[in-house]
Protein backbone atom coordinates (compact mmCIF):
# COMPACT_ATOMS: atom_id res chain seq x y z
CA UNK A 1 0.00 0.00 0.00
CA UNK A 2 1.25 3.49 -0.88
CA UNK A 3 1.10 6.57 1.33
CA UNK A 4 1.69 10.18 0.32
CA UNK A 5 2.84 12.63 2.99
CA UNK A 6 4.27 16.12 3.43
CA UNK A 7 7.07 16.63 5.94
CA UNK A 8 7.96 20.03 7.42
CA UNK A 9 11.32 20.76 9.02
CA UNK A 10 12.69 23.97 10.49
CA UNK A 11 16.22 23.62 11.83
CA UNK A 12 18.10 25.54 14.47
CA UNK A 13 20.22 27.29 11.83
CA UNK A 14 17.05 29.09 10.60
CA UNK A 15 17.95 28.93 6.92
CA UNK A 16 14.32 28.30 6.02
CA UNK A 17 11.38 25.93 6.11
CA UNK A 18 11.98 22.61 4.33
CA UNK A 19 8.85 21.13 2.73
CA UNK A 20 8.97 17.66 1.23
CA UNK A 21 6.17 15.69 -0.46
CA UNK A 22 7.01 12.03 -0.92
CA UNK A 23 5.48 8.66 -1.66
CA UNK A 24 6.18 5.72 0.68
CA UNK A 25 5.43 2.10 -0.10
CA UNK A 26 5.94 -1.06 1.92
CA UNK A 27 6.52 -4.40 0.26
CA UNK A 28 9.30 -6.48 1.83
CA UNK A 29 10.80 -3.24 3.09
CA UNK A 30 9.92 0.46 2.97
CA UNK A 31 10.75 2.42 -0.21
CA UNK A 32 10.42 6.16 -0.82
CA UNK A 33 10.22 8.48 -3.78
CA UNK A 34 10.58 12.28 -3.72
CA UNK A 35 7.75 13.99 -5.58
CA UNK A 36 8.33 17.69 -4.74
CA UNK A 37 10.56 19.45 -2.27
CA UNK A 38 11.65 23.02 -1.66
CA UNK A 39 13.08 25.31 1.00
CA UNK A 40 11.20 28.51 1.75
CA UNK A 41 13.63 31.09 3.18
CA UNK A 42 12.17 32.90 6.20
CA UNK A 43 11.30 36.56 5.72
CA UNK A 44 13.53 38.72 7.95
CA UNK A 45 10.75 39.37 10.47
CA UNK A 46 10.04 35.63 10.88
CA UNK A 47 13.71 34.75 11.18
CA UNK A 48 14.02 37.32 13.96
CA UNK A 49 10.83 36.15 15.69
CA UNK A 50 12.05 32.56 15.79
CA UNK A 51 15.60 33.48 16.74
CA UNK A 52 14.46 35.58 19.71
CA UNK A 53 11.62 33.24 20.78
CA UNK A 54 13.74 31.86 23.62
CA UNK A 55 13.51 35.29 25.34
CA UNK A 56 9.71 35.71 25.13
CA UNK A 57 7.31 35.75 28.08
CA UNK A 58 4.94 32.78 28.34
CA UNK A 59 2.04 34.80 26.93
CA UNK A 60 4.10 35.99 23.96
CA UNK A 61 5.34 32.44 23.35
CA UNK A 62 1.79 31.03 23.34
CA UNK A 63 0.83 33.72 20.84
CA UNK A 64 3.82 32.87 18.63
CA UNK A 65 2.98 29.15 18.84
CA UNK A 66 -0.43 29.85 17.25
CA UNK A 67 0.86 32.46 14.81
CA UNK A 68 3.64 30.18 13.58
CA UNK A 69 1.16 27.30 13.22
CA UNK A 70 -0.95 29.42 10.86
CA UNK A 71 2.24 30.53 9.04
CA UNK A 72 3.17 26.85 8.46
CA UNK A 73 -0.38 26.02 7.39
CA UNK A 74 -0.43 28.81 4.79
CA UNK A 75 3.03 27.76 3.53
CA UNK A 76 1.86 24.16 3.02
CA UNK A 77 -1.40 25.25 1.41
CA UNK A 78 0.53 27.40 -1.09
CA UNK A 79 2.98 24.53 -1.72
CA UNK A 80 0.10 22.13 -2.49
CA UNK A 81 -1.62 24.65 -4.81
CA UNK A 82 1.60 25.71 -6.55
CA UNK A 83 2.56 22.13 -7.44
CA UNK A 84 -1.06 20.95 -7.88
CA UNK A 85 -0.47 18.06 -5.50
CA UNK A 86 -3.09 15.38 -5.08
CA UNK A 87 -3.57 12.40 -2.75
CA UNK A 88 -1.90 14.07 0.25
CA UNK A 89 -2.68 11.70 3.14
CA UNK A 90 -1.17 13.79 5.93
CA UNK A 91 1.23 16.52 7.01
CA UNK A 92 3.93 15.80 9.59
CA UNK A 93 5.47 18.88 11.19
CA UNK A 94 8.59 19.01 13.32
CA UNK A 95 7.90 22.58 14.42
CA UNK A 96 10.60 25.00 15.55
CA UNK A 97 12.56 24.18 18.69
CA UNK A 98 12.58 26.93 21.32
CA UNK A 99 13.59 24.97 24.44
CA UNK A 100 15.16 21.56 24.76
CA UNK A 101 15.90 20.44 28.33
CA UNK A 102 15.17 16.70 28.52
CA UNK A 103 16.91 16.43 31.92
CA UNK A 104 14.05 18.62 33.23
CA UNK A 105 11.47 16.58 31.28
CA UNK A 106 10.53 19.23 28.74
CA UNK A 107 11.15 20.22 25.15
CA UNK A 108 9.18 22.75 23.10
CA UNK A 109 8.65 22.85 19.36
CA UNK A 110 6.28 25.68 18.43
CA UNK A 111 3.87 25.73 15.48
CA UNK A 112 0.47 24.46 16.64
CA UNK A 113 -0.54 21.52 14.44
CA UNK A 114 -4.22 22.34 14.89
CA UNK A 115 -3.62 25.68 13.14
CA UNK A 116 -1.92 23.83 10.26
CA UNK A 117 -4.98 21.56 10.03
CA UNK A 118 -7.36 24.54 10.00
CA UNK A 119 -5.45 26.07 7.07
CA UNK A 120 -5.06 22.88 5.02
CA UNK A 121 -8.00 20.67 6.07
CA UNK A 122 -5.61 17.69 6.20
CA UNK A 123 -4.61 15.41 9.11
CA UNK A 124 -1.54 16.81 10.87
CA UNK A 125 0.91 15.04 13.16
CA UNK A 126 3.05 17.30 15.34
CA UNK A 127 4.98 17.46 18.63
CA UNK A 128 7.02 14.33 18.00
CA UNK A 129 9.52 14.93 20.82
CA UNK A 130 7.60 15.60 24.07
CA UNK A 131 6.34 12.06 24.66
CA UNK A 132 9.88 10.67 24.45
CA UNK A 133 11.17 13.24 26.95
CA UNK A 134 8.36 12.35 29.37
CA UNK A 135 9.40 8.70 28.98
CA UNK A 136 12.93 9.53 30.15
CA UNK A 137 14.46 9.99 26.70
CA UNK A 138 16.39 12.84 25.13
CA UNK A 139 13.57 13.52 22.65
CA UNK A 140 16.34 13.37 20.06
CA UNK A 141 17.54 12.26 17.64
CA UNK A 142 14.34 11.05 16.01
CA UNK A 143 15.50 10.42 12.43
CA UNK A 144 17.17 7.05 13.27
CA UNK A 145 13.85 5.27 12.59
CA UNK A 146 14.14 6.54 8.99
CA UNK A 147 17.82 5.59 8.84
CA UNK A 148 16.88 2.10 10.01
CA UNK A 149 13.97 1.57 7.61
CA UNK A 150 14.89 3.74 4.59
CA UNK A 151 18.72 4.03 4.55
CA UNK A 152 19.95 0.76 6.07
CA UNK A 153 22.58 0.16 3.36
CA UNK A 154 24.98 2.62 5.06
CA UNK A 155 27.11 1.95 8.17
CA UNK A 156 25.87 5.28 9.53
CA UNK A 157 23.99 8.43 8.60
CA UNK A 158 25.42 11.82 9.56
CA UNK A 159 23.45 15.05 9.41
CA UNK A 160 25.38 18.32 9.31
CA UNK A 161 22.87 20.99 10.26
CA UNK A 162 22.77 23.38 13.20
CA UNK A 163 24.16 20.37 15.06
CA UNK A 164 25.87 17.27 13.73
CA UNK A 165 24.10 14.07 14.66
CA UNK A 166 24.81 10.49 13.72
CA UNK A 167 22.91 7.23 13.76
CA UNK A 168 24.57 3.83 13.46
CA UNK A 169 24.16 0.21 14.49
CA UNK A 170 26.10 -1.22 17.42
CA UNK A 171 25.44 -4.80 18.53
CA UNK A 172 22.40 -4.92 16.24
CA UNK A 173 20.85 -1.87 17.91
CA UNK A 174 20.31 1.48 16.20
CA UNK A 175 21.90 4.16 18.38
CA UNK A 176 22.19 7.87 17.72
CA UNK A 177 23.46 11.03 19.32
CA UNK A 178 24.50 14.62 18.66
CA UNK A 179 28.24 14.88 18.01
CA UNK A 180 28.94 18.63 18.00
CA UNK A 181 27.60 22.03 17.01
CA UNK A 182 28.06 22.94 13.35
CA UNK A 183 26.13 25.64 11.47
CA UNK A 184 24.64 27.20 14.58
CA UNK A 185 28.18 28.40 15.40
CA UNK A 186 29.71 28.74 11.92
CA UNK A 187 26.77 30.83 10.65
CA UNK A 188 26.91 33.01 13.78
CA UNK A 189 30.60 33.79 13.13
CA UNK A 190 29.99 34.31 9.37
CA UNK A 191 27.67 37.21 10.25
CA UNK A 192 30.84 39.15 11.19
CA UNK A 193 31.53 39.16 7.43
CA UNK A 194 27.90 40.14 6.61
CA UNK A 195 27.30 36.62 5.30
CA UNK A 196 24.60 34.15 6.34
CA UNK A 197 27.09 31.28 6.11
CA UNK A 198 30.68 30.51 5.14
CA UNK A 199 30.18 29.32 1.54
CA UNK A 200 32.26 26.19 0.82
CA UNK A 201 34.24 26.97 3.98
CA UNK A 202 36.24 29.53 1.93
CA UNK A 203 36.63 31.93 4.87
CA UNK A 204 37.66 29.19 7.31
CA UNK A 205 40.29 28.07 4.80
CA UNK A 206 41.97 31.50 5.08
CA UNK A 207 42.02 31.53 8.89
CA UNK A 208 44.64 30.33 11.37
CA UNK A 209 43.83 27.48 13.76
CA UNK A 210 44.30 28.61 17.35
CA UNK A 211 45.66 25.50 19.08
CA UNK A 212 44.89 26.70 22.63
CA UNK A 213 41.24 27.42 21.77
CA UNK A 214 40.99 24.13 19.88
CA UNK A 215 42.19 22.28 22.98
CA UNK A 216 39.60 24.04 25.17
CA UNK A 217 36.82 23.17 22.72
CA UNK A 218 37.88 19.52 22.43
CA UNK A 219 38.11 19.26 26.24
CA UNK A 220 34.43 20.12 26.88
CA UNK A 221 32.71 17.58 29.12
CA UNK A 222 29.94 16.76 26.62
CA UNK A 223 32.38 14.83 24.38
CA UNK A 224 33.28 12.46 27.21
CA UNK A 225 29.63 11.58 27.91
CA UNK A 226 28.32 8.27 26.63
CA UNK A 227 25.27 8.11 24.38
CA UNK A 228 22.37 8.65 24.33
CA UNK A 229 23.04 12.37 24.54
CA UNK A 230 21.82 15.50 22.78
CA UNK A 231 22.68 19.17 22.46
CA UNK A 232 20.50 22.28 22.60
CA UNK A 233 20.92 26.01 21.95
CA UNK A 234 21.07 26.54 25.74
CA UNK A 235 24.23 24.38 25.91
CA UNK A 236 25.75 26.38 23.07
CA UNK A 237 25.01 29.72 24.76
CA UNK A 238 26.50 28.49 28.02
CA UNK A 239 29.53 26.51 26.83
CA UNK A 240 30.57 27.63 23.34
CA UNK A 241 29.90 31.32 22.73
CA UNK A 242 31.70 32.46 25.93
CA UNK A 243 34.87 30.71 24.66
CA UNK A 244 34.79 32.53 21.33
CA UNK A 245 35.26 36.07 22.58
CA UNK A 246 38.45 38.06 21.86
CA UNK A 247 39.47 36.13 18.73
CA UNK A 248 39.53 37.24 15.09
CA UNK A 249 36.44 35.93 13.30
CA UNK A 250 38.46 34.39 10.45
CA UNK A 251 40.53 32.39 12.97
CA UNK A 252 37.39 31.33 14.83
CA UNK A 253 35.97 29.86 11.61
CA UNK A 254 39.20 27.94 10.97
CA UNK A 255 39.45 26.70 14.55
CA UNK A 256 35.82 25.72 14.95
CA UNK A 257 35.84 23.89 11.59
CA UNK A 258 38.90 21.97 12.78
CA UNK A 259 37.07 21.20 16.05
CA UNK A 260 33.99 19.85 14.22
CA UNK A 261 36.12 17.67 11.92
CA UNK A 262 38.05 16.30 14.92
CA UNK A 263 34.92 15.32 16.84
CA UNK A 264 33.22 13.72 13.81
CA UNK A 265 36.28 11.74 12.68
CA UNK A 266 36.82 10.50 16.27
CA UNK A 267 33.34 8.94 16.19
CA UNK A 268 33.98 7.39 12.75
CA UNK A 269 37.30 5.90 13.82
CA UNK A 270 36.17 4.64 17.22
CA UNK A 271 33.28 2.77 15.60
CA UNK A 272 35.28 1.59 12.55
CA UNK A 273 32.58 2.74 10.14
CA UNK A 274 32.84 1.58 6.50
CA UNK A 275 30.69 4.20 4.83
CA UNK A 276 28.65 7.16 6.06
CA UNK A 277 25.84 9.00 4.27
CA UNK A 278 26.27 12.78 4.69
CA UNK A 279 23.25 15.10 4.58
CA UNK A 280 22.28 18.61 5.73
CA UNK A 281 23.57 22.05 4.73
CA UNK A 282 27.03 21.45 6.18
CA UNK A 283 27.62 18.84 3.45
CA UNK A 284 28.20 21.77 1.05
CA UNK A 285 31.06 23.05 3.24
CA UNK A 286 33.89 21.62 1.11
CA UNK A 287 36.60 22.66 3.56
CA UNK A 288 34.87 20.83 6.42
CA UNK A 289 34.43 17.68 4.28
CA UNK A 290 38.13 17.80 3.29
CA UNK A 291 39.10 18.11 6.96
CA UNK A 292 37.00 15.07 7.93
CA UNK A 293 38.33 13.02 4.98
CA UNK A 294 41.91 13.75 6.04
CA UNK A 295 41.29 12.32 9.52
CA UNK A 296 39.53 9.04 8.70
CA UNK A 297 39.52 6.07 6.31
CA UNK A 298 35.71 5.89 6.43
CA UNK A 299 34.14 6.34 2.98
CA UNK A 300 32.13 9.56 2.87
CA UNK A 301 29.02 9.26 0.68
CA UNK A 302 27.66 12.54 -0.73
CA UNK A 303 24.17 11.75 -2.14
CA UNK A 304 21.83 13.66 -4.47
CA UNK A 305 20.92 17.27 -3.64
CA UNK A 306 17.38 16.16 -2.73
CA UNK A 307 18.63 13.78 -0.05
CA UNK A 308 21.24 16.28 1.24
CA UNK A 309 18.63 19.02 1.60
CA UNK A 310 15.44 17.16 2.48
CA UNK A 311 16.32 13.91 4.25
CA UNK A 312 15.08 15.19 7.63
CA UNK A 313 11.81 16.54 6.19
CA UNK A 314 11.41 13.23 4.32
CA UNK A 315 11.85 11.24 7.53
CA UNK A 316 9.37 13.39 9.46
CA UNK A 317 6.82 12.69 6.69
CA UNK A 318 7.64 8.99 7.15
CA UNK A 319 7.30 9.28 10.95
CA UNK A 320 3.85 10.77 10.40
CA UNK A 321 2.81 7.71 8.37
CA UNK A 322 4.12 5.34 11.04
CA UNK A 323 2.26 7.34 13.71
CA UNK A 324 -1.08 7.36 11.87
CA UNK A 325 -0.73 3.55 11.56
CA UNK A 326 0.22 3.31 15.25
CA UNK A 327 3.62 1.80 14.38
CA UNK A 328 6.86 2.49 16.28
CA UNK A 329 8.47 5.72 15.07
CA UNK A 330 10.88 6.48 17.95
CA UNK A 331 13.68 4.10 18.94
CA UNK A 332 14.56 3.98 22.63
CA UNK A 333 18.07 2.79 21.72
CA UNK A 334 18.59 6.18 20.03
CA UNK A 335 16.87 8.50 22.51
CA UNK A 336 17.32 6.69 25.83
CA UNK A 337 13.60 6.50 26.63
CA UNK A 338 12.20 3.52 28.55
CA UNK A 339 10.82 1.80 25.42
CA UNK A 340 10.24 2.13 21.67
CA UNK A 341 7.01 4.01 20.99
CA UNK A 342 4.73 5.70 18.48
CA UNK A 343 4.95 9.45 19.05
CA UNK A 344 3.24 12.58 17.75
CA UNK A 345 -0.05 14.35 18.43
CA UNK A 346 -2.67 13.81 15.71
CA UNK A 347 -4.80 16.82 14.76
Amino acid sequence: MAFHAIGLMSGTSLDGLDICFAKFEKQNSWKFEFIKAETLPYPTDWEEKLRSSIHLSSEELLELNSEYGFYLGKAVKNFIEKHQLENVDLIASHGHTVFHQPQKKFTLQIGDGRAIKLETDLPVIYDFRSQDVLMGGNGAPLVPIGDELLFSEYSACLNLGGFSNISLKINNQRIAFDIALVNIVLNHIAKEFNKNFDENGDLARKGRIDEALLLRLNSLGYYKKVYPKSLGIEWCNENIFPLLKDYKAIDLLATFTEHISHQISEVFNQNQLNNVLFTGGGTYNQYLIEKIRAKTNTEIIIPSKEIIDYKEALIFAFMGILRINNEINVLSSATGSCQDHSSGIIA
